[in-house]
This record gives structure tokens, C-alpha cells and sequence, in this order.
């Protein structure tokens, strides 16, 4: 299963905003860190804002922040929000389709997947990863 990049930076920003809880980041800032483009970045985090995952404050001085405690924020709802199409074959211009049983497997390994991924918040992959703050802040 392969994530959109989308999504994969949805989850950095948040993984990056967890381990900074106490200040206001930028986008530029975590673009930065993870040599990506800020102008992607700034459509995941206004994504991630109207889902109410994150508070973001204009102007100088502004920034953004988890909306939400890292314990709250589950890894498998967001990936099931942020691939709202997720599925493993398209069926829909196969000759055999509506006479072959492998959509259904297919659909069991797409669950199997999130229901791994149902198992872990943000705090539990910040707390597994005792240098991720470290590598955020630079020490």
C-alpha cells in the first residue's frame, strides 16, 4: 500500500507540531526541515486546519499548533481521511468484473491495513521515537 504525498506530508506536519508543542511553527519552517515544497505544504496544512487538527494564526508572529492533544490524533483516521479513495485495484474497466472474487480480498488487506494503523496516535509514534524532538529542534 503506498500513501499519496499528500498525505505523507499531512502526517510529518503533524508529527512535527507534536514534538513542538509548546511554540507556534511555520510552514516555511517545516518545509524546510523536510526539504519539501512550502507551497504543498501550505494546501495539506489548510487541509489539516479545516479538519480541526490544527490552529493556525496569520500574520507576524503567527504560526501553527496541534488543535488537538498528540493522543487524540489517530494515524489510521487520518490516512483514512486523507485517502478517501483508498483502494488497491480498479475494478471498474475489467471484462471479468462482477464475476471475480478478488475485489473482496483486496478490500479485507486495505482493512487489515488501517486497522494496524487504527492502533496508533501521534503521542504513541512521538513516545517510540525518543529523538524525533531532537531532530525537530536542531539539538
Amino acid at each position: 500500500m503506498r500513501l499519496t504525498l499528500f498525505t505523507d506530508y499531512a502526517i510529518r506536519v503533524l508529527l512535527f507540531l507534536a514534538a513542538e508543542p509548546e511554540r507556534l511553527v511555520t510552514v516555511g519552517e517545516i518545509a524546510k526541515k523536510y526539504d519539501v515544497s512550502q507551497h504543498h505544504l501550505v494546501k495539506v496544512v489548510q487541509d489539516l486546519v479545516k479538519n480541526g487538527y490544527v490552529k493556525s494564526t496569520k500574520g507576524r508572529g503567527g504560526g501553527m499548533r496541534l488543535a488537538v492533544l498528540p493522543n487524540d490524533i489517530n494515524v489510521g483516521q487520518i490516512v483514512k481521511q486523507f485517502e478517501p479513495e483508498m483502494q488497491m485495484i480498479d475494478c471498474s474497466d475489467c471484462p471479468l468484473c462482477g464475476n471475480c472474487s478478488l475485489p473482496r480480498p483486496m478490500n479485507e488487506a486495505v482493512n487489515a491495513f488501517l486497522a494496524v494503523l487504527n492502533k496508533y496516535s501521534l503521542k504513541d509514534i512521538i513516545e517510540k521515537s525518543p529523538n524525533m524532538s531532537k531532530t525537530i529542534i536542531g539539538i
